[in-house]
């Protein structure tokens, strides 16, 4: 890995910029978002609100610059697919850190299509559909990048396996449950915090692995590991949570094996 001073210098660089920024939001009085209220949106449990609020005032005039520009949701939609596509062949090609800015402007888009639909008063199943189908396809491109990346590691690719299935099966348990009525939010290892940590892994490999004496990609293998168990426990959580929710009073349990919707 080479140039790990200039990457250096521009994270620092970064990272004070956000700080600066955050606290500009703080001294604003910290306000929280409505969308992000009303939708119930939460990030690592609520513990890490304050930087989802942030973010959302962040993103807030590229918000309000394509509302007045007229792009609309299919517009994030797609650049969110393509920024996916690019980080998996970044990371295949051991490029950590252009694949995890990839990965943030992707995450960037995904936030924003939702957003202009809500603020145009344009939600509609076809775009809940849309994005959250083209979301499982960027997670896909993402963590096969970090199969091919992390071949050179005994279990490298087994982390990378492991942490995109878990991932799947997150998001499986909560559209099935929706599927029979039953909204399900709960779990550490949603979406967000799964972003978070694969941004945060690929940006900080680098540094981080030289100054240890680590081989490279010592901090992804082990955020992998991280995100794989982390999301496996939050599936588990949320299939208790939902089996439980249907077979309660009142709730709407059915008996459907092949996941059809029609009777058995």
């Amino acid at each position: 890995m080479t140039g790990l001073g200039p990457s250096l210098t521009v994270l620092v660089s970064l990272a004070t910029l956000a700080a600066v920024s955050m606290a500009v939001y703080a001294l604003a009085g910290a306000r929280r978002d409505p969308d992000a209220e009303r939708r119930g949106s939460r990030f690592l449990l609520g513990a890490g609100d304050f930087l989802m609020h942030w973010l959302m005032w962040a993103v807030s005039p590229l918000e309000r610059l394509s509302l007045r520009a007229g792009i609309s949701s299919d517009v994030y939609n797609l650049a969110g697919l393509g920024f996916g596509i690019a980080s998996g062949a970044a990371l295949a090609s051991g490029h950590l850190e252009v694949g995890g800015w990839a990965i943030a402007l992707g995450g960037v888009c995904d936030v924003l299509d939702g957003r202009l639909a809500r603020a145009r008063h344009v939600a509609s199943a076809y775009g809940a559909f849309i994005d959250s189908t083209l979301d499982r396809f960027v997670e896909v491109f993402v963590f096969l990048g970090f199969v091919v990346y992390l071949r050179r590691f005994a279990f490298g690719p087994l982390a990378a396996a492991a942490a995109v299935t878990g991932s799947l099966l997150v998001s499986y348990a909560r559209a099935r449950g929706e599927s029979l009525g039953v909204e399900c939010r709960e779990g550490l290892m949603q979406r967000a915090e799964r972003l978070f940590l694969v941004v945060t892994a690929c940006l900080f490999d680098g540094p981080l692995c030289a100054t240890r004496g680590w081989p490279p990609g010592s901090l992804v293998l082990w955020t992998l590991a991280l995100i794989a168990a982390g999301t496996f426990v939050t599936a588990i959580q949320r299939t208790v949570w939902i089996a439980r929710r249907l077979l309660s009073p009142g709730g709407n349990a059915t008996h459907d094996p092949d996941g059809s919707g029609l009777p058995p």
